[in-house]
């Protein structure tokens, strides 16, 4: 395992997280390890927080905004019929939001929640993400991203 996958955040401070799409207000974008959905991105909340409740009003209002516009970055660039959000926290004891397209081409699977898909989707290696295979998609999404969070923000 990579070193910076030990501390997601701590590397994304540092620059050293190489699945960072954008710095947010609320924390980062980034494009999630598995792609067999093209586009899946999560938003790590920063500062660390266990869950959206332990946030302020305005952080909260932040957070859900920043999750939104990655929805919206995901819609423009990869064409989805709908974008999906969840923030579970079961498995990861820090606030982060899952944002994923959902395809046509999915047939029944897209039916039920990504959750469901089997193992093999989520540890194969011709979904994980690398530069060579998915690097045009991150920047097109961090491109998008970027100009969402100039228009949104200054709002």
């Amino acid at each position: 395992m990579e070193d910076w996958k030990k501390d997601r955040i701590g590397s994304a401070l540092k620059g050293e997280n190489p699945t960072v799409i954008a710095k947010m207000k609320s924390g980062f974008a980034v494009i999630a390890d598995p792609q067999f959905l093209p586009g899946y991105c999560i938003l790590l909340a920063y500062p660390k927080v266990f869950s959206l409740n332990d946030l302020n009003i305005e952080q909260r209002k932040a957070f859900l905004l920043d999750m939104s516009l990655i929805g919206d970055a995901i819609t423009n660039v990869c064409k989805p019929i709908r974008v999906n959000y969840d923030i579970l926290g079961n498995s990861d004891q820090f606030l982060h939001a899952h944002v994923y397209p959902r395809y046509e081409w999915e047939e029944e699977r897209r039916k039920h929640p990504m959750w469901l898909y089997p193992e093999k989707y989520w540890s194969d290696d011709k979904y994980q993400f690398n530069e060579d295979k998915y690097g045009e998609l991150k920047s097109q999404l961090s491109l998008k991203l970027q100009k969402l969070i100039e228009l949104s923000y200054k709002a």
